[in-house]
């Protein structure tokens, strides 16, 4: 019997060494690791230059913003004052100008800042309430439009008396009414400025009190104008002939106030495209003006610092309007300018990256809205130039991003860049793909093996029970014969 036991036990493992049952989980020789190696051949893209004879300059976006202030155009305005400058406001270029980074004392002008502050931050119908402080402190010679202890304003009424009249008060009464003092409220001015681009400003009066401290230059003092003339009130109270404030809690009579300006309250310096602006005032300041003009779509904004003559800053700032509406052209740019040229170098890059891993992941264009340029040359003519001669791809970089320049050139030489072209290239995502062929025989494999491991389990059960089955026998056999041999003997 135990010899039929040890029999069945080795026929068992015998045939578990036959199918291999195993814990061992193999690879699938059909799927292999991607190449670990790298392409290490770069590839450049060029373009071919033009050989016109002619020296060409290249203006750059960032230096165009102010290349004309390095011109010498002989045939400009003189101008009476300490600096001046003209911005065009759609281009955001500046024409012309002197000392435009001089921090200088604004006088008046200041108020725009603080008008500009209540516009955006107060509604016009807000009612303010007079306190001590809004004019105690104000010097007895400073305009002022007579305030009480109590008395109560609207923002409307405030804002047009600190702009038409230059009441200084009233521009106190806006800070104070904002930010509880005037130093925090220069606080707010300073900020504000500062998030308008100003880098030549310091605010220390929401009025423009002669103080040397309280600064600003002429190229800022244009941003900030820029910024006012945006919104339509500010426009609409600075082109007005006048406002009346009417009685209040305090005063039973109407008060009228004039626009002091003279682009408005004359007719010899009557200006039609003047859009909004201020002038101002000091001993130390000299007389000061900025103001906006549109015409034909322009906005234009004209600054003078430290003029000798009140009457002069208007006609030079007239004079520089004019000239600066007929020598400059400012023009939109349309991207159809270089949509025939986009497919071709999107086909070339193609070409140039089809044998490689890589792959475009973005093609964005990105044009100025506006381009200013002198009339004289642009009537001379251009065309589109799209630069790609620096952009290189690296067959061993994940990712690479380039900007490609977007120039207008002039038939004068001289070329523009107005905008660029921004280019993402990666390399493509390597995937293993597994055929459905591949997946059913591994599937069938695994089925196999757990078919044979169960045939061999329940086969072990079988061997099992038949050797209980004929031990159990032979037991049976072996008491029944003992049991005759004990009754013979008996």
């Amino acid at each position: 019997m135990k010899q039929l036991i040890s029999k069945s036990i080795s026929l068992l493992l015998a045939i578990l060494m036959v199918f291999g049952i195993s814990s061992v989980v193999m690879a699938d020789p059909e799927i292999t690791e991607p190449d670990s190696s790298e392409v290490t051949e770069s590839t450049e893209v060029t373009t071919t230059s033009t050989d016109d004879n002619k020296e060409e300059t290249i203006i750059t976006l960032d230096e165009h913003k102010r290349d004309f202030l390095d011109v010498d155009f002989s045939d400009a305005p003189e101008v009476n004052g300490k600096a001046y400058v003209v911005f065009d406001a759609q281009s955001q270029t500046y024409l012309l100008g002197e000392n435009v980074d001089l921090p200088l004392e604004p006088a008046s002008t200041t108020k725009i800042m603080t008008c500009l502050l209540a516009i955006e931050n107060l509604k016009m119908t807000d009612i303010v309430v007079v306190t001590p402080s809004m004019y105690s402190s104000i010097p007895d010679d400073y305009v002022k439009l007579g305030m009480t202890e109590g008395e109560e304003f609207t923002v409307e009424d405030l804002v047009n008396a600190a702009l038409l009249k230059s009441c200084n008060d009233a521009s106190l009464a806006l800070a104070i009414h904002m930010a509880g003092t005037e130093a925090e409220f220069c606080k707010m001015m300073n900020a504000r400025a500062k998030e308008l681009g100003c880098t030549n400003t310091n605010f220390t009066t929401a009025y423009g009190f002669a103080d040397p401290s309280n600064v600003i230059s002429v190229s800022d003092m244009g941003l900030i104008l820029e910024k006012c003339v945006s919104y339509p009130i500010f426009t609409e109270i600075s082109t007005s002939t006048q406002y009346e404030i009417s009685s209040t809690n305090k005063y039973s009579d109407t008060r009228v106030i004039t626009n002091a300006n003279r682009f408005i309250s004359t007719q010899t310096y009557a200006y039609d495209y003047y859009i909004g602006g201020k002038t101002g005032y000091t001993d130390t300041a000299g007389n000061t003006i900025v103001a906006a003009a549109s015409k034909n779509g322009r906005t234009l904004i004209g600054v003078i610092f430290g003029s000798d003559n009140s009457e002069t800053r208007y006609s030079d700032l007239i004079n520089l309007f004019d000239y600066c509406f007929s020598k400059f052209t400012t023009v939109a740019i349309d991207e159809s300018e270089f949509d025939p040229f986009i497919d071709d170098i999107t086909m070339r890059i193609q070409e140039v990256i089809v044998d490689t891993d890589l792959e475009v992941t973005a093609f964005d264009m990105n044009l100025v809205d506006y381009h200013t340029t002198t009339t004289a040359r642009a009537l001379t003519g251009n065309t589109v130039v799209i630069d790609i001669g620096d952009v290189i791809f690296d067959g061993n970089a994940a990712h690479q991003e380039f900007e490609i320049p977007l120039y207008r050139k002039y038939n004068d030489g001289v070329t523009y860049e107005v905008g660029t072209i921004h280019l993402e290239v990666d390399a493509k995502e390597r995937s293993i793909s597994i055929t459905p062929e591949k997946n059913t025989s591994k599937n069938l494999g695994t089925v196999k093996n757990i078919t044979i491991t169960i045939m061999a389990i329940c086969l072990l059960g079988a061997v099992a029970i038949i050797a209980i089955f004929i031990f159990r026998h032979k037991s049976l056999k072996r008491k029944e014969a003992e049991f005759m041999n004990k009754s013979k003997m008996l």
